[in-house]
């Protein structure tokens, strides 16, 4: 593969841009605690009025939970700020089909963003199953979902990571589990969040921002940037998180900009009128 040569365009140089989505973790949280430059990040997007989210494809905790455990790494991020993966599946379910059923395998997160777009949660022959995370997968409830989808039930998923971390080292996560169900039904599901654009792109319409004027911050390659590329959105790489420089030139995309960290970002949304 050639190696893409040309340095990027200076901040300095860059149009200004009136709303921002970003990534969480290996953004602006590690390991629980808040990254350097997050909070001034944060300030700078108050001070200019500029619309944004934080966004993850974590779909187990509610948004509330989300804002309570980044209040506790010292970033003050209201419930309202936070797009997650259950929350762009739930907009995604109700623009399907508003006000059906739902069998769900999930955890509060999920189950709560899928209640209050409106949908009935059902065992009884729901129109749509909706994979999530789970910290422990029950055998009769994926029995129970690949039984419903063999009878026809549209088989929606989270986020198709295949796994995660944890203290004890990996753990299954929502993509594994439904590679299994797919295995068993021969059925695969329709994934909402990243790199699905359209978990950017509802996050967008929450905040009544466009594409054009957007600009996404994210640490991962074959997620965030994949995703905000795909959706038309500045997309910006930190190196703070899970990809190295050297990981770049591995995809045949690349983003619009690649910083240390957040805080190299503060100078570009201060430009913003």
């Amino acid at each position: 593969m050639t190696a893409l040569t040309h340095e990027p365009t200076p901040l300095t140089d860059l149009p200004p841009v009136t709303a921002w989505l970003s990534d969480m973790d290996g953004v602006l949280v590690k390991e629980n605690r808040a990254l350097p430059g997050a909070n001034e990040f944060l300030a700078a997007l108050r001070e200019k009025n500029i619309p944004f989210l934080v966004l993850t494809n974590n779909s187990v905790f509610t948004n509330r939970d989300l804002s309570a455990r980044l209040a506790n790494s010292g970033l003050d991020i209201p419930e309202d700020n936070i797009w997650t993966s259950a929350n762009a599946t739930a907009a995604f379910l109700h623009q399907q089909s508003p006000g059906s059923t739902a069998y769900v395998i999930g955890e509060a997160g999920l189950t709560t963003a899928i209640h209050t777009a409106g949908y009935v949660m059902t065992e009884i022959d729901p129109e749509f199953v909706v994979l999530g995370e789970v910290r422990s997968y029950d055998f009769h409830a994926l029995t129970h979902a690949i039984r419903l989808i063999e009878r026809g039930a549209k088989f929606i998923a989270t986020n198709p990571d295949v796994s995660g971390p944890s203290d004890e080292g990996t753990l299954p996560a929502c993509g594994a589990i439904a590679a299994m169900i797919t295995a068993a039904t021969g059925q695969k599901p329709y994934f909402v969040g990243k790199p699905n654009p359209v978990m950017i792109r509802a996050g967008l319409n929450k905040i009544g921002a466009h594409s054009e004027s957007a600009a996404m911050v994210g640490d991962r390659m074959d997620t965030d940037v994949r995703a905000g590329v795909e959706a038309g959105l500045r997309t910006h790489l930190v190196l703070s998180g899970s990809t190295a420089r050297e990981d770049i030139n591995n995809f045949p995309f690349r983003p619009f900009g690649i910083h240390e960290g957040i805080g190299d970002l503060i100078e570009l949304v201060e430009a913003a009128h």
